[in-house]
């Protein structure tokens, strides 16, 4: 059966940054035009400079106007910043996070439009993109806000781990105030909603971590476990999912025990992100689940470090371009099916 075709959008990201490079070695591989029509947000000239930088000339781009001109079989482009910005490899500048901002813009105004169908965003730096019209702490709180969601979840996903996150970009002496049971119960809720609408999975199991060390060992370490996540997991028990824990985050994982679940709620970000980046660098991505678009990014940053030196790898980029289709499709196959919105988009986010 042939694939329909879908617009993929791409942002730039940091122009400064390896962002061009594993959008170009992406799109250097043929079968990705066997399903998408890619529509780079960004800078033909910008992309040009890095395409010389990485001796990568035979990559070729067709600039377009907008997303309705864009062409299958190519690597389309929309100009959306000034050409004459400059480029400083390997360098955070001020306008680099100008350009990133204004290539987000354009493509989140697309893809809430419907001009494309899923979006992939390359890194950005979140401190040179700090603006008047930028004021959050990373993309996914930044397309909860544009997309007036309640809740969304920062998921990170791979073949052998899936991941979510109670809090995302927030000061560690501030974690332990941010989590409630209600909070969890609406991370729980979003994440067994994609893990079954999203990633086809129709009963998931879902493990949730403690905050302390062993899990608060019975309230010898602390209290959050007893008076917050277990009330939380209760109540996810009774709104019918299989949740289970809280488990210490050193044994769960040292242990292996997390192969033996579809997802895992970690309460803060390197509680989650640390074991993920371990096991999954290469192939990983950040997906924000709870969204009524699709919203996918490679798993790691800018990399300044190695800018300009072509040995970044291309294979989380990738894995988010293919999940942006697989959960594009996956989505609306389970609307044709049921003739039903996804519960995922209820903003309420609790059930």
């Amino acid at each position: 059966m042939k694939k329909e075709l879908i617009k993929i959008g791409i942002t730039q990201g940091d122009i400064n940054g390896i962002g061009y490079e594993v959008i170009i070695k992406t799109l250097l591989e043929p079968h990705i035009y066997e399903f998408c029509i890619p529509v780079i947000y960004g800078s033909s000239k910008v992309a040009s400079y890095h395409r010389k930088a990485l001796n990568l000339e035979q990559f070729q781009l067709n600039s377009v106007r907008n997303a309705d001109e864009a062409l299958p079989r190519k690597s389309n482009i929309i100009n959306c910043i000034d050409e004459n910005v400059k480029v400083e490899l390997g360098k955070s500048t001020i306008i680099a996070g100008e350009a990133a901002l204004m290539a987000l813009e354009k493509a989140t105004a697309d893809l809430k439009n419907n001009k494309i169908q899923a979006l992939v965003t390359a890194p950005v730096n979140k401190d040179n993109m700090q603006s008047p019209h930028f004021k959050f702490p990373g993309h996914t709180e930044y397309f909860t806000h544009y997309f007036d969601v309640k809740e969304s979840l920062m998921f990170m996903v791979s073949d052998i781990l899936k991941i979510g996150l109670v809090t995302n970009h927030i000061p560690i002496s501030q974690v332990s105030a941010s989590i409630t049971t209600e909070k969890i119960l609406a991370k729980l809720n979003l994440m067994n909603n994609s893990l079954m609408f999203d990633f086809g999975i129709r009963k998931p199991r879902i493990a949730v971590l403690g905050l302390n060390p062993h899990a608060g060992d019975n309230s010898l370490l602390g209290v959050e476990e007893k008076q917050i996540i277990e009330p939380a997991i209760q109540k996810a028990l009774q709104n019918n999912m299989l949740v289970f824990g809280p488990y210490g985050s050193d044994g769960f994982f040292g242990s292996g025990n997390f192969t033996k679940f579809d997802g895992v709620l970690a309460m803060y970000h390197d509680q989650g992100l640390l074991p993920f980046k371990t096991m999954c660098f290469d192939g990983g991505v950040n997906f924000t689940a709870g969204m009524p678009v699709v919203r996918t990014s490679p798993a790691h940053g800018t990399a300044y470090e190695i800018v300009g030196t072509n040995v970044a790898s291309e294979a989380s980029f990738r894995s988010a371009l293919y999940m942006a289709y697989d959960i594009y499709n996956n989505r609306r196959n389970y609307k044709e099916m049921t003739k039903n919105p996804l519960p995922v988009f209820d903003k309420s986010n609790v059930n």
